[in-house]
């Protein structure tokens, strides 16, 4: 984070992660190294079928868990004078930003947990709203003036609560700049 001088941070940062991600995503490696290892050392006598299908399904397994769990390995969430950027994972995406405009307020949440979510990654919940969930822990929720939230788990949730809340009375709706 860096601070104005005058308290204010012009642009805040802040990020979560989750060293046990990199667990689920070693095991996504084996499943390919699996699939690998079954194509190149293969002595299948049932056929080539079935050795393409354990092929492709171990290939596939673990591509999916591999990139579904790297993904989430970490959040970083930036708020600058104008908007909340959220960005997943060690290329970005997924990305969602958030126009303080569309913020109606935000609170500090002191424990989020996966199993609120049902699991870990970009969650959607009829009755809840929408979340980035990478650990568990404390969280900012975002309610949007259409009473939809956002919630996103990220370390130092306060700060980034009351530098959301000192930015939305500029930019509630119809206000001027």
């Amino acid at each position: 984070m860096r601070d104005h001088p005058q308290g204010d941070p012009e642009i805040w940062t802040g990020r979560a992660t989750n060293r046990a991600q990199w667990l689920l995503a070693l095991g996504g490696a084996a499943c390919m190294a699996l699939g690998i290892a079954l194509a190149v050392e293969s002595a299948w006598t049932s056929g080539i079928v079935p050795l393409v299908m354990s092929v492709v399904g171990c290939i596939a397994a673990g591509l999916l868990v591999l990139f579904g769990t790297l993904a989430f390995v970490h959040v970083a969430v930036k708020v600058d004078r104008e908007c909340l950027e959220v960005r997943c994972g060690h290329i970005g995406v997924p990305r969602r930003r958030i126009p303080l405009s569309l913020v109606a307020g935000a609170e500090f949440v002191p424990r989020v947990t996966p199993r609120q979510w049902g699991g870990w990654g970009y969650r959607w919940r009829p009755e809840k709203g929408t979340a980035v969930v990478v650990r568990r822990g404390e969280g900012v929720v975002l309610r949007f003036w259409d009473g939809h939230t956002f919630t996103i788990t990220v370390d130092n949730a306060e700060t980034a609560v009351r530098v959301i809340r000192a930015r939305l009375h500029t930019s509630l709706p119809g206000a001027t700049h």
